[in-house]
């Protein structure tokens, strides 16, 4: 665990960097992922997005998952699709690929995103499933007009490979912790800013292998999950913050995402597994129950 002092430090840097935008929308992400949005269910090995099928189930587990543990840890004794009836807000959805999978497993989702072309592909492909009617719903807004325009609040929000995309992060992260629920959760996945990700992400996925296009990731952009943490310690103030002292999996909680090239597939990082954070990651926090 970083030290006090570490910690404070990292926070600063955190919002000198990117504290200078009142939006978190950044128009050209959102041009980018416009312009790629036929593509969202290609779930073809040269697909644009065959990577995010490939981690979506990975990131579904942690979710349920962490869930059912909270549930057990308040001494309950959930069902095993803890999800369902839960109240979902899924922010930058894209095509609906986690959107959808929630839904299945009960959740009353609704799905948002800046870019209207992501929101017209999701919306297509739920259309093709009727089971969705009920349970499933998208809206083309960004979170901060949501908050503005409605009281409603999420028991889950989740916000999954968008925080390295936006602009003000801080500002994108209080945003969603205002969607949630007193007492609920908030999922994130994003990627750290570490030399093994530039590696990974940007010199082998987008300059070599082209698994992803050029320019989708800004290795400035990236942020080490101890700066999420520590975002945490403070949040909303010193008085009260979501994560106090040491933090435990009761408040807080980081697991790695780790890329398996021989079998093409994804695999949740044992809990506290050395480094496995160094490039994805899932993050997981819970809003004070006052």
């Amino acid at each position: 665990m970083f030290a006090a002092a570490i910690r404070r430090s990292s926070t600063r840097a955190l919002v000198a960097r990117y504290s200078t935008s009142t939006s978190s929308v950044n128009p050209a992400e959102i041009a980018h992922f416009s312009r790629l949005s036929s593509e969202w269910w290609d779930e073809s090995p040269s697909g644009e997005f065959s990577f995010l099928h490939q981690m979506n189930p990975v990131r579904v587990r942690f979710i349920r998952e962490k869930l059912l543990e909270v549930a057990r840890d308040a001494q309950e004794n959930p069902p095993l699709n803890v999800l369902r009836g839960m109240e979902v807000l899924d922010v930058g959805c894209g095509g609906g690929l986690l959107s959808e999978s929630l839904a299945r497993l009960g959740a009353k989702t609704l799905g948002i995103d800046a870019s209207e072309a992501n929101i017209s592909i999701a919306r297509l492909h739920a259309a093709q499933d009727p089971g969705f009617a009920s349970s499933l719903s998208y809206q083309h807004t960004p979170a901060e007009a949501l908050l503005a325009e409605s009281d409603k609040r999420y028991d889950v929000v989740c916000s999954m490979e968008v925080l390295e995309h936006v602009d003000n992060p801080t500002g994108f992260l209080d945003t969603c912790a205002k969607l949630v629920k007193p007492g609920g959760h908030l999922f994130l996945a994003t990627i750290s800013r570490t030399a093994l990700a530039y590696f990974l992400t940007i010199f082998m996925a987008e300059d070599v292998l082209r698994k992803v296009a050029r320019g989708t990731h800004t290795h400035s952009k990236f942020i080490r999950p101890e700066e999420l943490t520590e975002f945490f310690r403070t949040y909303p103030n010193t008085e009260s913050p979501w994560v106090r002292g040491q933090p435990t999996r009761t408040q807080v909680e980081v697991r790695g995402m780790v890329y398996n090239p021989l079998s093409s597939s994804w695999i949740l990082a044992p809990r506290d597994a050395w480094g496995a954070d160094g490039c994805n990651y899932v993050f997981w926090v819970r809003k004070p129950n006052i």
